[in-house]
């Protein structure tokens, strides 16, 4: 089986003392992410006209998150990593009404990354890691395409403190072989540097996956997910809330990697988009 990446399923119509730590002394105000039309990106579309109630939007059968900011209401949406240029089309209610808007979204080339691993199993896995990552796989996927109704908390800090080193969606090739685009941010780190929560959320799943090795999935609402994966310890339980700031495990080398450092993942609408897009900006 070869793990290249796979088109989503939607339809475009229209802790331990010495862990604790906080990277920011205060939480950062809700803000929208910066506006990347762009496969992995995040596209900001206003929705103008809209009520004092939320409106509610979605990219086919996916609700989208929707923010305040300044006095207008945000969608923000996930733009999948394989979609092509163009136009794609979100649905929009509000004060009664359905209309459809069109994000125009860019092309965008990134660069490719080659890396060796020592363990071949992490690049042609055996039969049994197949059975194993297709159950995790699932377990995952119900994961990103979590919706909860509370307003996200979309204003993020860098959960590790380090030089970023792989950028999102590089085109990767493990030992010389393609495999899925890189569908996260590296923080370069060494084994037992503190991991933050970047915001206020809620721990939804902890655990030991094949190629993510030991990871945190932290939902900030509204479909806005975040993950850290290659953990050598995790100091957070399912269901527990965090603060930004709040401790969430220690870097290592865990799953498929060439050394210890920290994977940051960033979910919308199911969606794996670039981290980056959540910092503060400077």
């Amino acid at each position: 089986m070869r793990y290249l990446l796979r088109r989503p399923s939607l339809t475009f119509l229209a802790a331990p003392a010495a862990l604790a730590l906080s990277l920011l002394a205060a939480p950062l105000a809700q803000a929208a992410p910066r506006h990347s039309p762009v496969p992995g990106g995040v596209a900001v579309v206003p929705l103008e006209g809209a009520a004092e109630q939320a409106p509610r939007a979605s990219l086919g059968d996916s609700p989208l998150a929707v923010i305040r900011e300044n006095g207008r209401w945000l969608a923000l949406v996930g733009i999948p990593l394989d979609t092509l240029p163009g136009p794609l089309a979100i649905n929009v209610e509000t004060g009664g009404k359905r209309l459809s808007l069109n994000v125009a979204v860019q092309p965008k080339d990134y660069p490719v990354q080659r890396l060796t691993v020592k363990n071949p199993r992490h690049v042609n896995p055996a039969p049994e890691d197949e059975i194993r990552i297709e159950r995790e796989q699932v377990i995952q996927d119900q994961i990103k395409h979590r919706f909860t109704s509370p307003p996200p908390a979309t204003a993020f800090a860098l959960p590790a403190k380090g030089p970023l080193s792989s950028r999102f969606g590089l085109r990767r090739f493990f030992n010389g072989e393609p495999r899925r685009p890189h569908a996260g941010l590296d923080v370069a780190v060494g084994t037992g540097a503190p991991v933050a929560a970047p915001a206020d959320g809620v721990v939804v799943n902890t655990g030991n996956y094949f190629f993510n090795g030991n990871t945190v999935f932290v939902d900030h609402g509204q479909g806005l997910i975040s993950a850290y994966m290659h953990l050598s310890r995790v100091t957070v339980k399912e269901g527990q809330r965090v603060a930004q700031g709040d401790s969430l495990g220690a870097v290592g080398a865990t799953g498929r990697v060439t050394g210890p450092h920290l994977h940051w993942a960033v979910f919308l609408n199911g969606s794996a988009v670039d981290p980056e897009l959540f910092l503060a900006r400077p």
